[in-house]
């Protein structure tokens, strides 16, 4: 059979062909590629700068972070109670009282210009509490000390005298002795020394003098301050700038005696007043109890101090002195107290068993952090933070803190928000 016609290849067979030179052009050679291959060199550099970036950025955070915070601390007290004795033989009641009262006052008349002090301020021994008008007597002190310059300028003006008279009494004893000069003349040289001597000697004695009336203007000077006698609590601020006051009662109304009213509330303990009938089993260093009329829970122990021998012949009562053996800031001078007298204290075990728990810090420690009460205790220089549950109610100004704070841990007040578990801090202890 005789064979057709051979048709030509259709397009689609001429499509598979590949041309050499073409695959040559796309080929990428190697010297163009970025980095032999590699990822491409900017993002290298991108990434280190990045490193960079971060290890400066972290650097500056720890700087920043462990530079410690200035903060204010105060020690967490062991809460009061328990009833650590037993067997009250008397009651009597009375009130809290300060040993140590003073209402400060100027030694001079005069006008206030300063009044440093409110009630409620802790203040310490010397501190200065207010300043009078002293244009007057800072006057009359310069005036002495410029007296006082002058005196002794005169001092050495006759010590010059004196010692240019000794100076020709030795020469007229020389021309003497070679009979140059007439026995009258030595006499005349000696009694110059002699009157030299008397002048410097009365020189010496006005500076003295002089410097007794600086002195005395040095004192009436410091008298234009008020500082404090002892280290306290101001209770009362009695005056005001501008008022006049007085060591005395003078002008009527118009004077006050004094600036304000300081208690040493170290000194604090308890008056009461017990019946004629049973003071005769009160004895000095008799245990005893107390609990204020603020705070009926809270029953502290004590002890007698003294009777004081002397009776109240309206009441029929003898005062006894009783001293507080626990205290905190809910003492406050003059508030109502009960005290029961009793025959023996128990055991110390029974005591230690009726200890209460946990401790009483400031409100101000208490801050909330992750939505729990918590309290930042200083440890070795470094705030640690611990979640607390405070009981209720309050005790005055204090938070009771039943677990995780121990009496005598230094808390944190008014922590900073941006104060972390574990951040350096430096302290600045509250005054209490």
């Amino acid at each position: 059979m005789p064979s057709g016609p051979r048709h030509a290849p259709g397009p689609l067979a001429g499509d598979f062909k590949i041309d050499a030179n073409l695959l040559n052009e796309l080929r990428i050679q190697r010297t163009e590629r970025d980095d032999h291959g590699g990822p491409p060199r900017w993002l290298w550099i991108a990434l280190a700068a990045a490193i960079v970036v971060a290890l400066l950025a972290a650097g500056g955070w720890w700087a920043w972070t462990s530079r410690p915070v200035a903060v204010q601390t105060a020690t967490a007290t062991a809460p009061a109670g328990g009833g650590g004795s037993a067997g009250a033989v008397l009651q009597a009641t009375g009130y809290v009282t300060p040993r140590r009262r003073a209402t400060v006052s100027t030694q001079i008349t005069g006008t206030l210009t300063q009044v440093l002090i409110e009630e409620g301020d802790h203040v310490q021994k010397g501190q200065v509490l207010a300043r009078l008008e002293d244009s007057a007597l800072r006057a009359g002190l310069d005036a002495a000390r410029a007296n006082l310059a002058s005196a002794q300028a005169q001092v050495t003006s006759a010590q010059a005298q004196l010692a240019q008279a000794q100076s020709d009494e030795l020469r007229q004893a020389e021309l003497l002795a070679s009979g140059m000069v007439t026995k009258a003349a030595g006499d005349q040289a000696r009694t110059a020394v002699a009157t030299a001597a008397a002048q410097l000697d009365a020189r010496r004695r006005e500076a003295d003098a002089v410097r007794a009336q600086l002195g005395q203007a040095q004192v009436n000077f410091d008298y234009t301050v008020v500082r404090a006698p002892f280290a306290g609590v101001v209770t009362e601020k009695a005056a005001q700038v501008g008022e006049i006051v007085s060591p005395l009662s003078a002008g009527g109304g118009f004077t006050r005696t004094g600036v304000g009213t300081i208690v040493d509330m170290d000194s604090l303990e308890v008056e009461v007043d017990v019946a004629e009938a049973y003071i005769g089993q009160v004895k000095p260093d008799m245990p005893a109890e107390a609990v204020l009329d603020a705070y009926p829970d809270w029953k502290i122990p004590a002890h007698v101090i003294a009777v004081i021998p002397a009776a109240d012949r309206g009441k029929g009562t003898v005062k006894v002195r009783v001293a507080l053996d626990q205290k905190d800031a809910r003492l406050v001078p003059d508030i109502g107290v009960r005290v029961s007298f009793l025959a023996k204290k128990e055991a110390a075990t029974s005591a230690a068993a009726q200890a209460p728990r946990g401790a009483l810090v400031p409100a101000a420690a208490v801050v909330q952090r992750d939505g729990h009460a918590a309290v930042f205790v200083v440890v070795d220089g470094k705030a640690v933070l611990h979640a607390v549950t405070p009981a209720t109610p309050d005790v005055g100004t204090m938070k009771s803190i039943p677990a995780g704070i121990s009496a005598g841990d230094k808390v944190v007040l008014s922590p900073p928000a941006t104060l972390q578990d574990g951040a350096a801090v430096k302290t600045d202890d509250a005054a209490r």
